[in-house]
This record gives structure tokens, sequence and C-alpha cells, in this order.
């Protein structure tokens, strides 16, 4: 499995929020390989986007998709700034656990 970590600013923290349900119904219907997010929001207005796909490919085909849908493209315009993303492999699958554990 791989891990997106993407970390942003957004000032009008309830307007990402509201755009977060319809960001996540597209990425269901239109992303394969999507398997789940979790926004955690940290100091001031930064917030870490910590995204599940099921392997490298899948996060490289969203990408190249980027806001292609409406719920996708207003929860990208309620952010201000990118600050980092970056992708890795998931280690505890790596060092043979499985995913349900």
């Amino acid at each position: 499995m791989t891990i997106e970590l993407t970390r942003f600013t957004a000032a009008d923290g309830e307007a990402l929020l509201a755009a977060r349900p319809a960001m996540l119904a597209d990425f269901a219907a239109d992303r394969e390989g999507f398997r789940g997010a979790r926004l955690v929001r940290l100091a001031g207005d930064e917030w870490l986007d910590l995204v599940e796909w099921a392997d490298a490919l899948a996060l490289e085909a969203s990408r190249a998709k980027g806001g292609n849908l409406p719920g996708i493209r207003a929860f990208f315009a309620a952010i201000d700034a990118l600050i980092s993303s970056e992708a890795g492999e998931d280690a505890a699958l790596d060092e043979g656990s499985s995913p349900e554990s």
C-alpha cells in the first residue's frame, strides 16, 4: 500500500471541511486504487492529508487526473498553499503483516 502525505495551509477550515465529503465521494467513484484518507488539523492554518492507495501506480494515475470532478475541485480550491507532498510504502505491510491486523 502507498501512503500519500500532503501538508498544506487553508485559512478557511470550515470551507475545507465542508468540501471534504464530496471530494472523498468523487475519489471513491473515480480513483481506482483509492483506499481511504484522513485529514489532520495541525497548528494554525496547517493541515496534513494522509491518503491510502493500493499502490504507487494508483497514486500516479490519480495525480494525472487532478481536479477533474466538482467535489475534488472544491476541496482543492479551499487550499491556500501547498507546503509539501510525498509518498511512501506502508512499512508494516512490507514487514509481512496483513492490512486487516
